[in-house]
């Protein structure tokens, strides 16, 4: 009888440890199964950011993107099947609708929080409130000189976001067309129309003549929240989160999610996620206002 060499017999053993600590460690290490697009409102994306970061740690096995482009944007990827989930400052409007049953599309809206469009302006300028129909005149291109609305004798450098934003259209129906859809009104062709409510915020930081908006979350020390009136006889309301959630500041909105149908799979463990306790922690402690 034939005895096996020590040598042989060691190194199987050690052959075999080695292949169920490879396996083991296979075990403990997650890996990602898919990655979520999520694409649209520059509003949400800090908002978005912050979400995935803290479902990623419950769910390692799902990476996300979370990127910006407005909200239009992220709804046209959605229409297109390049994302999961558009982030959206607005509601869907009729022609993407038509465009997604054309296409046997259906829209899913989840309301996950609330906000508050700013009027920002330089720290310098003594203008701090304004009604909604002086603030009309302004973006329309009426009120020329700041001395028009109790301000120094400089010219009004008027900063709006992009077409495609969500903050755009809302800012441009709220308060230039007075709450309707559709209307004539649309800004004043001097002004700036930036890329960004991040570059918004630098440019009324560095511009004492400038005046812009965004959304809640991007205020910041480094620029003069103005307040804003209904009516000439209604009181000046500054914008945070009791004014916001009454409903007592007059230019607040609804944020939303869109998915293409109901929500399924990890895209609804996200969604889910955004409505949870934490989620909306994370919506009050990102400036914005909870629904929950």
């Amino acid at each position: 009888m034939r005895r096996k060499r020590p040598g042989k017999a060691l190194a199987a053993v050690a052959l075999a440890a080695a292949l169920l600590s490879v396996s083991c460690a296979a075990e403990r290490t997650p890996r990602a199964e898919r990655t979520l697009q999520i694409k649209g409102s520059d509003t949400m994306v800090n908002l978005g950011q912050a979400w995935a970061e803290a479902f990623n740690k419950l769910h390692p096995d799902v990476n996300l993107a979370v990127t910006g482009g407005g909200s239009g944007t992220g709804i046209a990827a959605l229409l297109s099947g390049t994302c999961d989930i558009a982030e959206s400052s607005r509601a869907v409007a009729e022609k993407e609708i038509a465009q997604a049953k054309a296409a046997g599309f259906v829209f899913n809206e989840e309301l996950v929080a609330l906000d508050g469009i700013v009027v920002v302006v330089h720290p310098s300028n003594p203008v701090g409130t304004l009604t909604m129909e002086a603030l009309r005149e302004v973006f329309l291109g009426n009120v020329r000189s700041w001395k028009q609305v109790g301000g120094p004798d400089g010219p009004v450098v008027l900063l709006s976001r992009e077409v495609n934003s969500g903050t755009h259209i809302f800012f441009k129906e709220h308060v230039l067309r007075r709450g309707k859809s559709k209307g004539p009104e649309e800004f004043s062709p001097g002004a700036l129309m930036m890329p960004s409510s991040y570059a918004i915020a630098e440019e009324v930081a560095r511009n004492e003549n400038a005046v812009g908006y965004y959304g809640l979350g991007y205020i910041s020390p480094r620029q003069k929240v103005v307040a804003v009136a209904a009516g000439e006889k209604e009181p000046f309301i500054t914008p945070d989160l009791e004014t916001i959630r009454s409903g007592r500041y007059p230019i607040s909105r609804p944020l939303f999610l869109y998915t293409n149908g109901k929500p399924q799979g990890a895209v609804k463990a996200f969604i889910d996620f955004a409505h949870s306790v934490e989620g909306q922690e994370i919506v009050r402690r990102t400036d914005f206002v909870p629904i929950k």
